[in-house]
């Protein structure tokens, strides 16, 4: 049976509401990859990881090699499912690298990904919106695969689709291209795409993080969170209890300690001195020169000791080092100035 080019569904004529479905069996993409492509249309599907998880373990019965790709932006902290089921070599490659300043240090990020105990034969740094460190990349791949077959693995929303589509662009003659989006469940299963005669790259499912804002989210909120271009740090030096308001996804109440927001620049972000009314569920959280990480949302950088409450809905938060150090020097945005930091 035919699969869809752009999702990897099984094509299938006899219902429209099922996954797959086409008009004509010899088309090469389903309805819904169509009018993702055409009209920027996207149908939800409810999808959950016991596919995924099988996806893994049929990939762990072979020796081939494997990408994970992790996105530095939205850093899982959690990676026990992928850890549990693939034993083969894994290639890491931490993507979106056009979202973080500049002048942050590469090599101090990919030292940072250690951190997450993760068994890997190498790891690079990329952006695919940049066509960043591709060249190395294709080189890695090459080096270390084991057969003509390379898995890609990953979250939702880490960059997968698009990394294989600017591989497909930079180094194969194959017109194909695999349908990307901003929502969870784009890629339904499996799509092998070659990319010469002795390289085929296989994507798969991303892995769902249901508490995580991608999943909780219409197509129209995610476009707001999801930022395209270079993050301008937001800096807020707080003597007396204040609140910042991150748009509607979250509230920090806090007080004699520095904060750095890395989010979306189409957010819109206020101070206030006066508690606001919400019905957002409150958690309290000790900081000690931590990041606080909103799933889905992007991170916090704090600088220095307290207590902190913060106020959200039904989103997966955390804390970790600091992926970015004190003596970086960042573009930070304060009381309207730009100024080095």
């Amino acid at each position: 049976m035919n699969k869809c080019i752009g999702c990897g569904a099984k094509l299938q004529e006899k219902n429209k509401e099922e996954i797959g479905f086409t008009t004509n069996i010899e088309n090469n993409l389903c309805e819904r990859c169509f009018r993702i492509r055409n009209y920027g249309e996207y149908k939800t599907i409810v999808k959950d990881n016991n596919e995924f998880i099988e996806i893994l373990k049929n990939i762990n019965n072979t020796k081939d090699l494997v990408i994970l790709v992790l996105d530095i932006f939205n850093m899982n902290k959690n990676l026990d499912i992928i850890k549990q089921y693939i034993k083969n070599d894994i290639l890491l490659v931490i993507t979106k690298r056009d979202l973080l300043p500049r002048s942050v240090n590469d090599e101090k990020l990919l030292k940072y990904i250690d951190k997450f105990n993760i068994k890997y034969i190498d790891k690079i740094i990329i952006s695919s919106t940049k066509n960043y460190n591709f060249d190395s990349l294709y080189e890695h791949i090459n080096k270390y695969k084991k057969s003509k077959d390379v898995y890609v693995i990953g979250y939702t929303n880490a960059g997968k689709s698009t990394m294989i589509n600017k591989l497909i662009y930079n180094y194969s003659e194959n017109n194909s291209t695999i349908t990307t989006s901003i929502l969870p469940s784009t890629t339904l299963n499996e799509i092998k795409i070659g990319i010469n005669e002795n390289l085929n790259i296989i994507d798969t499912p991303g892995i769902l993080e249901e508490e995580s804002l991608y999943n909780l989210l219409d197509g129209k909120e995610l476009k707001r969170i999801i930022p395209k271009k270079e993050i301008k740090p937001i800096n807020y030096q707080i003597k007396t209890k204040q609140w910042i308001i991150i748009d509607k996804y979250a509230i920090i109440e806090a007080e004699k300690i520095d904060l750095v927001l890395f989010v979306s620049n189409t957010l819109k972000i206020e101070r206030t001195f006066k508690k606001p009314n919400t019905q957002l569920n409150k958690e309290h959280l000790h900081i000690n020169n931590n990041d606080l990480v909103i799933n889905g949302l992007g991170f916090i950088k704090f600088i220095g000791e307290g207590d902190i409450e913060v106020y959200l809905n039904n989103t997966n938060i955390y804390i970790r080092d600091n992926l970015i150090w004190h003596n970086s020097q960042i573009y930070i945005y304060y009381s309207g100035r730009k100024k080095w930091t």
